[in-house]
C-alpha cells in the first residue's frame, strides 16, 4: 500500500533534458533510457532542443515515449530549461543533463524527501564517469569544474543551499512565483558558464526563508567526463567563468547569499586541502599530490580573478 502510494505520487513528477548537440546522441539517447527505466516512473519525460533543428528532428523521429520540443526562448541552457518548464505537467520537475545517467531509484529517492513540503528542491550526487582517464591532478575539492559533486559537500542527507544542476527535482511553484532560470549567467553550448541554477534556488530561499532545499546523496546519477575537460586548459577556464558567474550572481540577489557556501569552502575546505596533499608528498612520497595542491591554489586564484573582473564589469554597466 505505502509503495502504491508513492508511486501515485512519483507520476507526478516531469523530467526535463536538455540537449544542444548532435555529437552527444549516444549520450541523450543513453540519459533519456536511464528516466524510462527507473523505478518509480516519471509523469512524462521531455526532452529540449536548444536551436538545433537537425537534432531536433533526429530526437522526434528516434526517441519514442516522450516529448521533444524547441527551445523557445534566447539560446543557452536556461532558456532551454524554462521552455521545458512551460509545458510540464507535474507538480515537481526534475532535470538531468545530458549526458548523465540516473541510477533505478533516482526518482524514488527525490520523492521521499519532496513528501516534506517545507523542502522546496532536492538534489543528488554527480559521480564523474571519466571517459578516457581520471586526471591523478585534479583535486576532489574541484569536482565542481566537470559539473560533480566535490569534496566539502554534505556526506550525508542535509540541508544545501542550491543543488548541482545535472541532477535535481524543484517545485513547480518555485517558478510560479519566483519565476524560471535567469539567462545570461548559464551555459551557452560549449561555453563553460553556470550557476543558473544556484540563483534561482537562492531566489527562491529569499522568497520562502522558512524553507530550504536538500541533499540526498543516495540519488546518484553518474556524469560523463570526456577528456577534453580532464585539462588543465579547461580547468582554468571553468574556474574563471565560475568567477564571473558569482559575480553576476551577487548582482541579483545580493553577495551575502551570493557567497554564503563558498565562504566555508574557501576559507576551510581548500585549506585543508592544500594541507593535506602537501602532507601526502612527504608521509606517502605521493608526488601527484603535490600537483594538487598547486590545483586547489591557482583554481581559487583564477576563481577569485574572475569574480573580480565579473564585479567591475557588473559595476561599469550598472
Amino acid at each position: 500500500m505505502i509503495q502504491d502510494t508513492i508511486q501515485a505520487e512519483t507520476s507526478d513528477i516531469s523530467v526535463i533534458i536538455c540537449a544542444y548537440t548532435e555529437r552527444r546522441w549516444d549520450d541523450l539517447a543513453a540519459a533519456v533510457s536511464s528516466v524510462q527505466q527507473q523505478t518509480l516512473p516519471a509523469r512524462e519525460i521531455i526532452v529540449v532542443i536548444d536551436h538545433n533543428p537537425q537534432l531536433f528532428n533526429k530526437a522526434q523521429t528516434d526517441l519514442t515515449g516522450i516529448a521533444v520540443i524547441q527551445n523557445q526562448e534566447e539560446r543557452g541552457l536556461s532558456g532551454a530549461r524554462n521552455s521545458g518548464v512551460a509545458i510540464a505537467q507535474g507538480q515537481f520537475i526534475a532535470f538531468l543533463d545530458d549526458d548523465a545517467l540516473a541510477d533505478a531509484n533516482w526518482l524514488m529517492l527525490f520523492q521521499q524527501v519532496l513528501q516534506d513540503p517545507h523542502i522546496l528542491g532536492v538534489g543528488g550526487s554527480v559521480v564523474p564517469l571519466w571517459i578516457d582517464h581520471n586526471p591523478s591532478w585534479l583535486p576532489e575539492e574541484f569536482y565542481w569544474v566537470v559539473g560533480c559533486t566535490y569534496l566539502g559537500m554534505p556526506q550525508n542527507n542535509a540541508p544545501i543551499r542550491n543543488p548541482i544542476g545535472a541532477s535535481m527535482c524543484l517545485r513547480r511553484e518555485i517558478f510560479e512565483s519566483v519565476g524560471g532560470f535567469r539567462s545570461g549567467i548559464g551555459r551557452i553550448g560549449t561555453r563553460p558558464i553556470g550557476c543558473e541554477e544556484t540563483e534561482l534556488c537562492i531566489r527562491a530561499s529569499q522568497h520562502w526563508p522558512a524553507r530550504q532545499f536538500f541533499y540526498q546523496p543516495q540519488a546518484r546519477v553518474q556524469h560523463r567526463v570526456p577528456g577534453q575537460r580532464a585539462q588543465w586548459s579547461y580547468f582554468w577556464s571553468r574556474c574563471y567563468a565560475e568567477g564571473i558567474s558569482k559575480a553576476f550572481i551577487t548582482r541579483y540577489v545580493g553577495t551575502k547569499d551570493a557567497l554564503s557556501s563558498e565562504n566555508t569552502y574557501t576559507f576551510h575546505t581548500l585549506p585543508q586541502g592544500v594541507t593535506r596533499n602537501i602532507k601526502s608528498v612527504f608521509t606517502q612520497h605521493n608526488p601527484g599530490s603535490l600537483l594538487k595542491a598547486i590545483a586547489i591554489i591557482t583554481g581559487l586564484g583564477v576563481t577569485a580573478g574572475g569574480y573580480i573582473i565579473g564585479r567591475l564589469f557588473s559595476r561599469k554597466n550598472e
